[in-house]
């Protein structure tokens, strides 16, 4: 059968719309036969995401972005997911945007949640998410510390100022004279350092022979230790802290007038007896002293001793 050009004409005009539409599908990452699933997701800001986008499940590309609109007066923008992958998530996973580079780029991957939650159905409106990128990160970091160096330069300029204000003709004349002051002062030190420098060097041998003495007598001492904790110390102060209990319940006996020395120290009658025993034998010792023959006799030839008589006292006259 021939056919008309006519009808020739118009299969290549059908078949050009036909291609059209197939290679405009294609560029748009989407398919015009597709039978995958359709989520959902809402955002406030996408940061320039696009239509026809990848779609990753942990990077692996899973579908496109089909559409973006918006769906309220705030802004808030509803994006469409195409997912022709057949792999099954819950509910609860999260489609967040992320950067595909430093430079900038966003995708949109799907964070899964292996969990009992019932399984994401097409048609479903996933958790959103969006996690900053590199510049955003940056950002965030340096614009607090841009406050702070803004905060600082303020701060020194008032600072300046008021040193301006402070440090005068006269006060600058006083703070150059301080700084020749200092200027003296380290180069004494620097003298000083090279006399203590040549004094080190030469009494090096006597400073190394100091040295070796004490590192002698650490070593006595050392071994002096060692003798006193092989000594058993211990026992003895154990036996000092015996003694010293012994003795304070001594004294307190004593202090209560218990044993010998508490009478002694308590018994007042007894003290006043020992004092007038005291006082009676200073007597009889003082009249030992004046009349001793009434005490003593002695006979070379044994003569009849003789009567004691008393001596007479003279009369009074007063």
């Amino acid at each position: 059968m021939k056919l008309s050009r006519e009808l020739k004409t118009a299969i290549i005009v059908l078949g050009g719309i036909l291609l059209f539409i197939l290679g405009f599908a294609y560029l748009k990452s989407s398919s015009l036969f597709s039978n995958g699933r359709k989520y959902f997701a809402v955002y406030d800001n996408v940061g320039g995401l696009a239509v026809g986008t990848p779609i990753s499940i942990n990077g692996y590309q899973v579908g496109t972005i089909k559409d973006i609109r918006f769906i309220d007066g705030q802004g808030n923008l509803l994006v469409t997911l195409m997912v022709d992958s057949e792999f099954q998530f819950s509910k609860t996973s999260k489609a967040e945007i992320f950067d595909t580079g430093i430079i900038g780029g966003k995708s949109i991957r799907i964070v899964p949640g292996f969990d009992s939650s019932e399984i994401a159905r097409s048609g479903d409106t996933l958790i959103s998410a969006v996690k900053p990128g590199l510049t955003e990160l940056v950002t965030q970091k340096l614009t607090p510390l841009q406050e702070k160096i803004e905060n600082m330069i303020v701060s020194t300029d008032s600072v300046l100022v008021g040193m301006d204000k402070v440090l005068d003709a006269e006060a600058r004349e006083n703070l150059r004279a301080t700084i020749g002051n200092l200027n003296s002062t380290v180069a004494n030190f620097k003298s000083a350092s090279k006399s203590l420098d040549g004094l080190l060097s030469d009494n090096k041998d006597k400073l190394n022979s100091t040295i070796g003495n004490v590192d002698k007598v650490s070593k006595n001492l050392a071994r002096i230790s060692d003798t006193l904790a092989q000594a058993n110390l211990g026992n003895t102060i154990s036996e000092l802290e015996q003694t010293i209990g012994k003795f304070n319940s001594m004294m307190a006996q004593m202090q209560q007038g218990e044993g010998s020395l508490g009478k002694l120290m308590k018994d007042e009658t007894l003290y006043s007896n020992l004092s007038e025993a005291s006082g009676q034998l200073e007597l009889l010792l003082e009249d030992m002293r004046l009349n001793p023959k009434r005490y003593v006799h002695f006979s070379l030839f044994g003569k009849k001793q003789k009567a004691y008589e008393a001596p007479v006292e003279e009369p009074n006259n007063n």
